[in-house]
């Protein structure tokens, strides 16, 4: 075997690979899809009755080499994104859930300090409720008053009271109002301290393990 014969043996088995390669790239497909009129469409290139719509890559020979779907493939990427989301969302709600336990266990030593605050919470709000009580009693003993002006007035048959009784009278009105809705409020408050505490404490057994 002749030093020139070996290297051109050696130069075409360099070369085999690359040709190969040339030989796939230039090698032409057909692509085939189902258009919504139920017909079949061919071509070189994706015929205009099949974008959008499932596609089949075809070789030479008529075997189908790639099957192209937009629409599942668009679906799958949005269940993807949608399913990254979700475990975004879950681990921030984790990671949230982590931080408001350790900051619960930094505020409580034990369930009776727990209980302590609610107790130290609802005196507190039944002072508030109790403060809102004696404005509403001093608002109604001013009607009363107000209510023996007119009386006095009527009976004296002076006329009309003056102007300055009857805004007393409608600003009294007013308050009244506006403090028997805060007591309906602050009323309802003490279940939402209650719950608070209740949900404090289901935490607090859950973070130091027990039942």
């Amino acid at each position: 075997m002749t030093p020139r014969f070996i290297l051109f043996a050696s130069a075409a088995l360099i070369a085999a690979p690359h040709f190969a390669l040339a030989q796939r790239a230039t090698e032409q497909y057909t692509y085939r899809c189902t258009g919504s009129d139920g017909k079949k469409y061919y071509g070189s290139a994706i015929p205009d009755a099949c974008i959008g719509r499932p596609l089949e890559l075809i070789n030479k020979q008529g075997l189908v080499v790639k099957r192209i779907d937009p629409e599942g493939d668009e679906k799958a990427r949005i269940a993807k994104e949608a399913e990254a989301e979700k475990k975004r969302e879950l681990d921030a709600a984790t990671k949230d859930a982590q931080r408001r336990n350790r900051a619960l266990l930094a505020t409580y030593t034990s369930e009776k300090d727990i209980e302590d605050s609610r107790a130290r919470d609802l005196r507190n709000h039944e002072k508030g409720v109790q403060e809102v009580q004696r404005r509403i009693e001093d608002l109604k003993k001013r009607q009363a008053q107000f209510q023996k002006e007119l009386d006095l007035f009527a009976t004296a048959g002076k006329g009309q009271p003056p102007t300055r009784l009857k805004e007393e009278i409608t600003n009294a009105q007013i308050d009244l109002k506006a403090q028997e809705t805060l007591l309906d409020a602050k009323r309802r408050e003490a279940v939402g301290i209650n719950a608070r505490y209740d949900e404090d404490k289901r935490r607090y057994k859950e973070a130091t393990g027990r039942k």
